[in-house]
């Protein structure tokens, strides 16, 4: 299983998606993707953006604990739109250094 996040990973560094990347619903016009994998009888899921000028950030991986349809919790959302706001400013910090 990791293997395949890392090929879906070093696919979006070189432009493409990989076929088990899809945007995050929550996530309209912003770049964030999740990785989307089953192993036995559970999913994990791996988010990232490539929204940042050609580098790729993985925001969160976990495994999904939803008990109801294909939700992805909100502390899960909310997890990622911090670390999405903190990836936007360490990609300008390094931007203008």
């Amino acid at each position: 299983m990791q293997e395949i996040v890392v090929f879906a990973l070093l696919e979006a560094q070189d432009g493409h998606k990989h076929k088990n990347a899809k945007p995050l619903a929550r996530f309209h016009g912003a770049g964030v993707l999740e990785i989307a994998l089953r192993y036995k009888s559970d999913a994990y899921r791996v988010i990232y953006t490539l929204d940042l000028a050609g580098v790729v950030y993985v925001l969160h991986a976990f495994k999904k604990k939803s008990v109801r349809g294909i939700a992805t919790r909100r502390e899960d959302i909310a997890l990622i739109e911090q670390r999405l706001r903190t990836a936007a400013q360490i990609h300008e910090q390094r931007r203008n250094t």
